[in-house]
């Protein structure tokens, strides 16, 4: 019996921790693809394009040439953050440093906002999935010795077929919890790796702007 066999003869908990579990690998999968496809795009797109609105003469032009580059968008809305508006109103109060501040952090939290989706799934599935497998294992070592209890005679053959059968939902549970927990670990790094440099950039461009105003 295997993992699949366990879906389809075990009771009804078997079944519900095994679509569970099987929903969670899944999903965390989806997410670890789509992340690692983001990401590998975004950190050489927000170096590029940060290189590239520095040796601009302008803003202007910074935000043309960084609209080349960021194809994530990541770069481009705290450039379009600076575009203050809203005369007359509390959104322009304050000395320009501060509005610009204000701004910059506004797009800059929507940016990594982003950049973390998905985390919050992969650091739930790698912290949950052993103990949902965990759950079908018992369950099933329980199902097991009650099935066998009713026969009559029990003997050490008939007992370990079962319960290494409901073993499987222990496995099943680690080998959906092991790479999400590894791609939540290598994300984070690169995801903090990117967000540093947005901030850096986000406090030099207003620097500029402070200055230049």
């Amino acid at each position: 019996m295997n993992f699949f066999s366990l879906m389809t003869q075990g009771g009804v908990v078997s079944q519900l921790v095994a679509i569970l579990l099987l929903a969670m690998s899944v999903s965390s999968w989806v997410v670890i693809l789509w992340k690692t496809w983001l990401l590998r795009r975004a950190i050489g797109d927000v170096a590029r394009s940060i290189a590239a609105f520095w040796q601009s003469a302008s803003v202007d032009e910074g935000q043309q040439k960084v609209a080349a580059f960021d194809r994530e968008t990541l770069v481009l809305p705290l450039i379009a953050a600076t575009r203050l508006t809203g005369q007359g109103t509390l959104a322009l109060a304050g000395d320009k440093a501060q509005q610009l501040t204000r701004v910059l952090r506004d797009a800059l939290h929507a940016v990594l906002h982003k950049l973390h989706f998905g985390q919050v799934l992969l650091a739930t599935v790698g912290s949950t999935a052993p103990f949902v497998g965990l759950l079908g294992t018992v369950w099933g070592i329980y199902h097991a010795l009650t099935s066998i209890a009713s026969v009559g005679q029990i003997t050490i053959d008939k007992v370990s077929g079962p319960v290494g059968e409901a073993l499987i939902m222990t496995a099943a549970g680690l080998a959906v919890a092991i790479p999400a927990v590894l791609a939540y670990n290598v994300f984070g790094r690169y995801v903090n790796r990117i967000e540093a440099d947005l901030e850096g950039f986000a406090r030099d461009l207003r620097e500029l702007l402070t200055h230049k105003g």
